[in-house]
């Protein structure tokens, strides 16, 4: 292919292919001129220019194929436009001649339509160069299309399009004759003539003028004739044409010259026509009066949806604006339609008028107007339905007989209620409560007037009525209660008015409906309403005979809705259900029998009504309330069932007694009975099988079947790949609400008042039940499927004998019928079967079965074809044998070598398909292969498209099932694709739709393997690509939807090879295009690029916009030019209604942001600003909170905070869903930027890094931030507000510690204190809801905890907020009217005290940090200035409610703990409920306890700690009521007599028991910061004494505790956890110790000092010594530092030394929190002895000393790391701590101890000796562990040799090192020693005395050089003079005469003192110093010395002298600075 890319074709290359590959290089060649002509030198053009022609010129005679042609024909146009166009007049002649030819073969055929296409594409391009010969042409073209076919007559249009688009107003000689030809294409027999006619009559408007003015009514009427038999592409195109012309109409595009006669038309004229076309089709005067003599006036359906479509184009042209003046002309138009009585005179016709007016509501008002525009609207229609209510309420009130009103009129007023109606509530539903204000607005009484409907004669204008309630419900929660209440009360006012029952019950029952869409739900109270009133309703309804039916049915209704709350609500009136049930139906089977005798027409109604009522109130209860169903409640349910099954055989003997009247109520009830049975298990009704089979027979195959209901029943039975086949499935066109209609067949369209139960199911939509009779065939098929696996073998086989039977028996319409429907009896049973993996049965079962789906297979009824093969599928699956599954398929084969029809080959080549769909996929190659021959056969049929379009879509799913079993085909199968692709004309698009298919198949067969660079591969790359080129160029939609998914497809697995070049802009293009399936496609196109390549999508959007020529320029061409394309598809979300199509973009935006938003920061964030400012009322906060800016703010003259005008935007009247993404999208923006640079949230840095390069932060945006948070937060949407609330939370935890760097000691979010205020305060309104208060809470303690205020005044504001919510919760739940679930006071609830909790805990925590010492010093670089005065300020303002709150979360911690009780519990809860809870909602209430009570139960452990334990009695301090928290489910009273220690015991219980509950809990994804503060609230506890000593005293709970935490340890990672843990324990062992010591202390004073020996028997250990493994204390204290420390430090442990995961040899370097951790584990372990008996001691001893060596050795080594440093010190104060604990002394272990230490001793200098010479190792660490030992330990285990002799060696050594740091702690150490005890000190001093000595001698003659030698002479110097000071003072004198002349040795001359280094001098005056200090003190050794050692006495004169002559200097040189200081001292500190 790639010799395809050339300027001239290569005809060697072209000449040497076959005849397929040839088109594909021909087709290729044209793509690749077409790119290269516009960038190639037009120089080189003419050059090549004649040849270049002559080869596109043999291309146009050599029969191309459609796309080749349209290809072919932009190329010719391209080489005259850029090369020389005098020639092109040539081309057009030579193009005329081909088409004027005589030639008719078919050979010819594609020869003439190439040259019709060129002629187009050359008039388009070169447009008014060829005008001298356009006339000759269009003449030409307009005599042949009068004997052309029907693609001729297509292509001619379509040419003609193309030239009037490139010669524009220069055409306008031809226009009459143009627009002749296209009257007679508009209404031709081929659809895709008439689409093309109509795109020609579009494009012709433009300039022609009159068909929009003189001739628009002919067009009109031409139009609607071309609609009847129409198919969806031409009613889209036909409507597009129209609506456009009578929009032109109305507001022209041009001025048109006045003529005699002529004038503009009006909106009236318009309206007219629409209005003639609607209700009388548009016929001309003799038709239609012809029709009306016959009297069969009706229009027909294709007329009346595309006159619909046509009205919301035309609306839509004309814009929202338009619609918002003229709103009410096109409303009164609209009712006009819906209450005519030629559009109502059938039922079906009535629904089916309706459903266009709603569509056209829906489809205008739904996405033209913004919300103000909306609720004007919603006014409009508010004013029509009072007006309709007053005519109504007149004429039924006027006592004159001639003014009643008559049927017709009710019937008018019905429909126009029931289209407003529904419109509303569809409005309110979208406006939710930014409706509002209209609710509230008096004047027009919105609710009075939807409730007066409710009293309509007509039922579905009640209905409708009810809905639109229930839709003011979900939009507006706080509505429901309001709602219940009133209707409740009017129904109870109202019991005897049959209108009111039937209207308010109706009414309730959607209420209750609505709540299952209201988070927020109801009261319970209200269920209990609705049951006796309801109740009431049935007990009444015998006493009156005129309203006993409504009584009925509105008692059983009510039923219905009340289960629709749940179970928790339905348990407590199930007994009063199941009575009413009972009391429905006969006592027994005998007694209905019985009954048939009795009664007359009137009371079988009411009864068969009633019981109708109660099967629909088990069915409801079945649906909503599963968990009740125990098997005691089935088992009432069937006798109740038994007698309805009865009652089913009486029926036809009842309606033959009573006439018809009751055959609908009949109906009814067998429908009712079938779907309850449908719902539970057959088992329980197994002995009622005989009979409902035999009625299940009657209704699918009897002889009262009137209609089929083929489109209700079989597409849910067919696969939805499988409805591709049947055209653009409903679901995926924009119209699917009135497309329904023409699908509908003679049934009609499902409407509300064919079932009102259907009225409170969960839907958003209105529910549109099918008529009773067509809903009971749907019921009965569900039904037997069901039941049919239940049957035994030959009841299976006798069943399915009698379905092929009467099939076979039956002729005609009716035979095709009960074919549909035995079929789908028989699709759903093995559904059914395979879904429960049932066998089918043998042979005998088996026959019939596949005789049925055969016969189906064959049917004429395509729908039908495609279930039977789904059968087929699913019977294969259930029969699960490969010998069956392999006959089945070779049947499928013969019959399609044989048959000749397409009805049999379609079939039977779609099972081939579907077969193995359910086996797990094809695994047989000979299968594939015989598919693939007979499949490529068929799809090459070019004589009928249907078999082509049948058998590709096979192929494509034979394709996807083969899996890699299909690679040896995939080359054939590629080249036959394209080929057909290149081949099939564009007329026959559901050809090139399964081509698609198949095509997409094939790539993902084909996989990653596309990205193969060997020849095949490339081959079958290409092919791939012209393809999609191919589908790309089609005029089809859908095709257009296939190329994009298979472009999608390829870029998955080949992404290098896709151009995004050329696939962005047709993406972008098509992003608004009138086909749903093509928008879906572009955009989960875009999603999958938008992960990838965002930057170049972008960009190539952007370029498209600018390339685009004038005429083209849509709305969303604007918007991507401002906006980029992330604006555009914001503009497309808020558009669409299609829930997966708005899930895709904002999955697309999402994407883009993740790529993009942090590099170009400041685009996205003004891009949500822009979305969020898109509404009036955000135009106006912002203008509000501009106000509130305060003086002198930095930001206050930013232009960010003055809100721009609404029209400047982008975007105009976003709906509130969209401005929501859009705070979602900032949350997303922050979180992002979380994980980049620092300098986001880092203003100083940020502004730095500005200078230097362009780049954006976040922290320069701040100002934006919080305003679209402030925005958001006070928007009339509560969901706005919630997300507006949640921005603000993200923003002040992100940014509360960024300092401001203009003003250090400030934040820089200080500013905006009055913004986040003005934002909070709405939330606390009285109105607002409970969960937007809740959200508000955790945004006020968020501001208040984060220190960002320091001044009281400020944060008194926003304390108040939260204050006054404290005051409503103490008020709770003694509300009179509650308008949601208790369980929102609950949420409410617990967020007020958790946010209270989080301030408590910061102003706790503040209020420590300032207490604790060093604290001030680190004051002035704290950031955010927590530490400032606030921190005792928000204690103080704290500490005013801490009474109450402290009351309230003990209360709250209570529930909890009550709620986190294991099941089987459950019975002692409190039957009320908790404090904060009703028994009620406790399912409803946990997920509100779990989010808050960890923040709280901190809370409640700080103030117990602050208290410490002391009840004072705080009175009922600001409670309005009291909320004691009752002892564990005991009652208060008993809770009140308790004595403090019990009140303060089960208070820490309760802590301790919830703490370890959830710390035991197996839940690994809990938050950290959940057991952070369970673990900071166990600390709180255990810092006060009285706590300690209840844990200390229970050794079981200390236990337990340490257990819990050694699992805590060993399962958390995080070090703050590990550190708490470590914490934590060191606490409990430290109040172990305590009760130790106590015990020890009471034993003394009580045994008096003469027995001491016994003392010490308390602690662990006993007698024996023995620590039990789960009951000591220690041991797993000991379990848990083991672990601790071996995590650590993996060389401990003996086996993990050697081991890899020991790191063996490596040195494992410690983090600063690792030595804390090992720190605080060794500081436990050394406390652990203390807490032994003397015997327990000794066993724990060596492993103490064993650890505690081990980590020593550690940190000696320095393999732990450069941080370790901090590690040395913890490990000594360990050793010292064991040494010293009086265990060591204890008379019954000291001798263990002594053995013990002496070893420890040994092995640390054994590890010594083996280790000093390693490099790195720490002597100090060493020397110090040595002097602790000697002086700590007793002298027994010190003076023993040989461990003396080796102390004194190791001290030697360090006298000896070469390091100053060693020999300065040596000589420090040797301080401490020779100032210790006697049998220590002396054999040291005598030891290492003359070393000392000789080493100080030496100083003289190398004096110190750096500060560490000097601090090494000093140290030894101090050394000397211990050792000096020890002896007696006797040798004294001696040893002073030896440590004056060292010193003296040590001083300078005057000479040497002024040039002496700085290490010399400071040695000099330290000897001097020490000398005038020693000297007077031994004076006469002094003296003695001077006199014998005058040049001694010299030097020492000379250094006194020297010295104060330095002194006096020194003294000169302050006075001088001085003068440099200030002279006043500030008090303050300003910074």
């Amino acid at each position: 292919m790639e010799r395809a890319h050339s300027l001239l074709l290569n005809e060697e290359a072209c000449s040497q292919l076959r005849e397929p590959q040839r088109a594909e290089f021909v087709f290729e060649w044209l793509r690749f001129l077409k790119k290269l002509l516009p960038a190639t030198d037009r120089a080189d053009v003419k050059q090549t220019q004649k040849r270049l022609v002559e080869q596109l010129t043999a291309v146009l005679t050599s029969s191309p194929g459609p796309p080749t042609r349209l290809l072919l024909g932009q190329c010719l146009a391209l080489v005259y436009r850029v090369g020389d166009s005098l020639m092109s007049s040539l081309t057009v002649d030579r193009c005329n001649d081909i088409i004027r030819s005589k030639d008719d073969s078919p050979s010819f055929l594609p020869t003439r339509l190439a040259a019709v296409a060129c002629l187009g594409a050359l008039y388009e391009q070169l447009g008014r160069l060829l005008i001298n010969s356009f006339k000759e042409t269009v003449a030409n073209l307009l005599k042949a299309i009068k004997s052309a076919e029907s693609q001729g007559r297509c292509e001619i249009m379509l040419c003609i399009e193309r030239i009037l688009k490139g010669l524009g107003v220069s055409a306008v000689s031809c226009h009459r004759d143009i627009y002749k030809a296209a009257r007679t294409c508009l209404t031709d027999r081929s659809m895709a003539v008439r689409c093309a006619a109509a795109k020609c009559l579009l494009e012709l408007q433009r300039e022609a003028v009159f068909l929009w003015s003189s001739e628009l009514e002919n067009v009109a009427t031409l139009c609607y004739r071309a609609f009847e038999g129409s198919n969806y592409d031409v009613r889209v195109s036909i409507s597009k044409l129209l609506g456009t012309l009578f929009a032109s109409a109305l507001e022209p595009r041009q001025v048109i010259a006045p003529r005699p006669g002529s004038k503009r038309n009006s909106l009236q004229e318009v309206m007219e026509l629409l209005s003639s076309g609607f209700l009388r089709g548009g016929a001309g005067f003799l038709r239609a009066s012809g029709d009306m003599l016959k009297g069969t006036s009706s229009v027909s359906r294709d007329v009346r949806v595309g006159i619909t479509q046509t009205c919301v184009v035309f609306v839509s042209i004309l814009g929202g604006a338009w619609l918002e003046s003229n709103f009410s002309c096109l409303l009164s138009l609209l009712m006009e339609w819906v209450s005519h009585t030629r559009a109502t005179q059938y039922p079906t016709e009535a629904v089916s008028c309706r459903c266009c007016v709603s569509f056209i509501l829906r489809a205008t008002l739904g996405t033209l107007l913004g919300e103000k525009a909306q609720i004007a609207a919603a006014k409009e229609i508010c004013q029509i339905i009072s007006k309709q209510k007053r005519v109504m309420d007149a004429a039924l009130h006027d006592g004159n007989m001639e003014t009643r009103v008559s049927p017709a009129d009710v019937a008018a007023s019905q429909h126009i209620l029931v289209c407003t109606l529904l419109e509303l509530g569809s409005l309110l539903q979208d406006l939710s409560s930014t409706a509002a204000p209209l609710l509230q607005d008096t004047s027009i009484g919105l609710l009075d007037t939807v409730i007066s409907v409710l009293l309509h004669p007509s039922a579905s204008a009640r209905l409708a009525a009810a809905w639109c309630l229930r839709c003011v419900a979900i939009g507006m929660p706080a509505q429901v209660a309001v709602l219940l209440d009133r209707c409740t009360e009017r129904l109870n006012a109202l019991k005897s008015c049959p209108e009111a029952v039937a209207g308010y019950s109706a009414a309730i029952a959607a209420l209750l409906g609505a709540v299952q869409l209201c988070p927020l739900g109801i009261s319970h109270s209200k269920g209990k309403a609705v049951m006796n009133l309801a109740e009431d309703l049935l007990r009444s309804a015998a006493q009156n005979s005129r309203i006993s039916i409504q009584r009925t049915q509105g008692g059983w209704l009510l039923l219905s809705a009340l289960s629709t709350l749940g179970p928790t609500v339905m348990e407590h009136y199930l007994p009063r259900l199941l009575l009413l049930w009972k009391c429905a139906f006969p006592p027994s089977v005998k007694d209905v029998e019985n009954e048939v005798r009795r009664g007359d027409s009137f009371t079988w109604q009411v009864t068969l009504e009633g019981r109708s009522g109660v099967l629909c109130a088990m069915k409801s209860l079945v649906v909503h309330c599963k968990d009740l169903l125990t098997d005691d409640v089935i088992s009432r349910l069937l006798p109740l069932l038994s007698c309805a099954v009865t009652l089913l055989t009486q029926l036809p003997s009842i309606i033959k007694s009573y006439g018809n009247q009751i055959k609908n109520a009949a109906t009814v009830f067998r429908l009712r009975v079938y779907e309850i049975l449908t719902l539970l298990q057959p088992k329980t009704y197994e002995e009622s099988f005989g009979i409902v089979l035999k009625q299940l027979l009657n209704d699918l195959t009897g002889p009262e079947i009137t209609a089929c209901a083929e489109l209700n029943l079989l597409p849910s039975l067919c696969c939805s790949q499988d409805l591709a086949l049947l055209g653009p499935g409903l679901q995926d066109v924009d119209q699917h609400y009135i497309e329904e209609q023409l699908r509908g067949g003679g049934s009609g369209g499902g409407t509300l008042e064919h079932n009102p139960f259907t009225i409170f199911e969960k839907n958003q939509e209105v529910p549109t039940p099918l008529p009773p009779a067509s809903a009971l065939i749907a019921a009965a098929v569900q039904l037997f499927g069901v039941i049919f696996p239940h049957l035994g073998i030959q009841q299976r086989a006798q069943i399915l004998e009698q379905f092929c039977e009467f099939v076979r028996q039956l002729k005609g319409a009716r035979q095709q019928t009960v074919q549909i429907h035995v079929a789908a009896a028989f699709c759903c049973t093995l559904k059914c079967l395979a879904s429960s993996r049932r066998e089918l049965g043998p042979e005998e079962v088996q026959r019939p079965a596949l005789s049925l789906l055969l016969g189906a297979l064959e049917g004429s009824n395509p729908l039908l074809r495609c279930m039977a093969a789904e059968g087929l599928a699913r019977l294969v699956q259930v029969l699960n044998d490969p010998s069956i599954t392999v006959s089945i398929t070779l049947m499928s084969f013969d019959k399609l070598k044989t048959a000749r029809d397409a009805i049999t080959r379609t079939g039977h080549a779609l099972a081939l398909g579907t077969v193995y769909r359910y086996l797990s996929g094809i695994s047989s190659p000979q299968y594939i292969s015989a598919c693939v021959g007979v499949l490529f056969t068929l799809s090459q049929d070019s004589t009928s498209p249907e078999v082509q379009m049948w058998a590709l879509h096979a192929l494509s799913m034979v394709v996807d099932l083969a899996g890699p079993l299909y690679h040896s085909h995939l080359e054939a199968s590629f080249t036959l694709v394209l080929r057909l692709l290149l081949s099939t004309p564009h007329t026959h698009a559901e050809v090139q739709q399964s081509l698609g298919r198949s095509l997409n198949a094939l790539i993902t067969s084909m996989g990653p393997d596309l990205q193969g660079e060997s020849a095949g591969v490339c081959a079958v790359r290409t092919s791939c690509l012209v393809g999609c080129a191919v589908m790309q160029d089609s005029q089809d939609c859908l095709v257009q939807a296939q190329a994009i998914s298979c472009l999608q497809q390829l870029h998955m697995f080949a992404p290098r090879f896709v151009n995004l070049a050329s696939l962005v802009p047709s993406l972008c293009i098509n992003l608004c295009s009138s086909y749903l399936s093509l928008r879906r496609a572009v955009v989960a196109c875009l999603r999958q690029l938008a992960q990838r390549e965002v930057v170049e999508v972008s960009e190539h959007a952007v370029a498209l916009v600018k390339e685009l020529p004038r005429r083209d320029n849509s709305q969303l061409d604007v918007t991507i030019k401002e906006v980029g394309l992330e604006g555009a598809l914001f503009s497309l979300l808020d558009r669409e209604s299609d829930p997966q199509l708005c899930r895709d973009i904002q999955e697309t935006l999402v994407h883009m942001m993740s790529s993009a938003a942090e590099s170009n920061l400041a685009h996205w964030l003004k891009l949500c600003k822009d979305v969020l400012s898109a509404s009036a009322d955000s135009a106006a906060a912002a203008s509000v909170e501009t106000q509130q800016e305060e003086d002198g703010d930095r930001y206050d003259d930013s232009s960010a905070f003055h809100a721009k005008s609404e029209s400047s935007g982008p975007f105009n009247n976003l709906r509130w869903s969209t401005r929501v993404f859009s705070m979602e999208c900032v949350c997303r923006i922050i979180a992002q930027c979380e994980n980049g640079v620092p300098a986001h949230f880092n203003m100083a840095l940020a502004q730095e890094q500005r200078l230097h390069e362009s780049t954006d932060f976040l922290v320069l945006h701040l100002a934006d931030l919080i305003r679209m948070a402030f925005m958001a937060a006070t928007d009339h949407s509560d969901q706005l507000r919630l997300a507006g609330l949640q921005t603000l939370l993200v923003v002040i935890r992100k940014f509360s510690n960024v300092p401001e760097p203009e003003f250090p000691g400030h934040v820089i979010l200080e500013q905006y204190q009055a913004n986040v205020g003005a934002a909070l305060r709405p939330a606390f309104h009285v109105d607002a809801p409970p969960n937007v208060t809740a959200k508000a809470c955790q945004v006020c303690s968020a501001w208040i905890a984060s220190g960002v205020i320091s001044d009281l005044r400020d944060l008194r504001r926003v304390h108040q907020l939260l204050a006054s919510s404290l005051a409503k919760v103490q008020v709770g739940r003694d509300v009179p009217c509650q308008l949601y679930n208790e369980s929102t006071f609950t949420m409410e609830t617990l967020a007020v005290l958790k946010a209270w909790a989080e301030v408590y805990i910061t102003a706790v925590q503040g209020s420590r940090q300032r207490e604790s010492p060093g604290s001030h010093l680190q004051q002035p670089c704290e950031e955010g200035g927590t530490a400032g005065p606030a921190g005792a300020g928000l204690l103080k303002l704290v500490q005013t409610d801490l009474a109450t709150l402290s009351r309230l979360w003990l209360a709250a911690l209570q529930d909890h703990a009550l709620l986190t009780l294991p099941q089987q519990y459950y019975s002692q809860l409190p039957s009320t409920g908790g404090s904060f809870y009703t028994a009620e909602t406790v399912e409803q209430a946990r997920p509100h306890y779990h989010s808050a009570w960890a923040t709280i139960l901190h809370a409640t452990a700080l103030w117990l700690n602050s208290t410490e334990f002391i009840i004072v009695d705080e009175g009922p301090a600001n409670l309005s009521r009291p909320v004691t928290p009752t002892s564990m489910g005991q009652s208060a009273s008993m809770s009140s007599v308790k004595s403090p220690e019990d009140v303060n015991t089960d208070r820490l219980h309760l802590i301790l028991g919830i703490s370890v509950e959830f710390l035991c809990s197996p839940h690994s994804g809990e938050q950290l910061e959940t057991i952070n503060s369970c673990l900071q609230a166990l600390q709180a506890l255990l810092e006060v004494p009285w706590p300690r000593s209840k844990v200390g005293n229970d050794q079981a709970l200390s236990v337990e505790l340490l257990s819990v935490l050694h699992r805590l340890i060993v399962t958390r990672e995080s070090p703050s956890i590990q550190l708490a843990v470590l914490e934590l324990v060191s606490q409990i062992v430290c109040a172990a110790q305590e009760h130790v010591k106590e015990k020890r202390h009471s034993a003394e004073v009580d045994d008096g000092a003469a027995e001491k020996e016994t003392v010490p028997e308390f602690g662990e250990g006993r007698d024996t010594g023995g620590l039990v493994p789960g009951q000591s204390l220690v041991f797993g204290a000991l379990e848990l530092c083991l672990c601790t420390l071996v995590r650590k430090l993996p060389q401990l442990s003996p086996k993990l030394a050697g081991s890899p995961t020991g790191r063996g040899g490596q040195t494992c370097s410690l983090s600063n929190t690792d030595c804390r951790l090992v720190t605080s584990a060794v500081a436990i372990l050394s406390e652990l002895p203390s807490i032994c008996s003397p015997e327990g001691s000794v066993s724990v001893l060596p492993t103490v000393l064993y650890l505690l060596l081990g980590v020593l050795r550690e940190a000696m080594k320095g393999s732990v790391g450069a941080e370790s440093g901090q590690l040395g010190p913890g490990i000594l104060q360990a050793l010292r701590t064991v040494l010293t604990s009086p265990m060591s002394r204890a008379e019954k272990s000291r001798g263990a101890w002594t053995e013990l230490l002496q070893s420890a001793l040994h092995t640390l200098l054994e590890s010594w000796s083996t280790d000093k010479m390693e490099p790195g190792v720490d002597e100090v660490t060493m020397l110090t562990s040595l002097t602790i030992f000697l002086l700590y330990s007793t002298a027994e285990v010190t003076t023993v040799e040989p461990l003396k002799t080796r102390c004194i060696q190791t001290f030697r050594a360090g006298l000896e090192s070469k390091d100053p740091i060693v020999l300065s702690k040596s000589y420090q150490l040797l301080v401490s020693l020779f100032q210790g005890p006697e049998p220590i000190a002396r054999p040291f001093i005598l030891a290492l005395g003359g070393c000392l000595v000789s080493q100080l001698e030496e100083v003289e003659k190398s004096r110190p050089q750096g500060p560490a030698e000097l601090q090494a002479v000093q140290d030894a110097i101090r050394a000397l003079e211990a050792l000096v000071f020890a002896a007696d003072e006797t040798n004294r004198p001696q040893l002073v005469a030896v440590l004056l002349p060292i010193l003296i040795s040590l001083l300078l001359d005057e000479n040497a003192l002024a040039s002496a280094p700085a290490a010399s001098r400071s040695l000099h005056e330290s000897a001097l110093r020490d000398l005038m200090r020693i000297g007077p003190q031994n004076s006469a050794v002094f003296k003695a010395l001077m006199a014998s050692a005058p040049h001694m006495k010299a030097r020492l004169e000379a250094a006194v002298k020297g010295n104060q002559e330095s002194v006096n200097t020194k003294a000169q040189v302050p006075r001088v600075i001085s003068k440099n200081t200030p002279s006043i001292q500030l008090k303050i500190n300003f910074l």
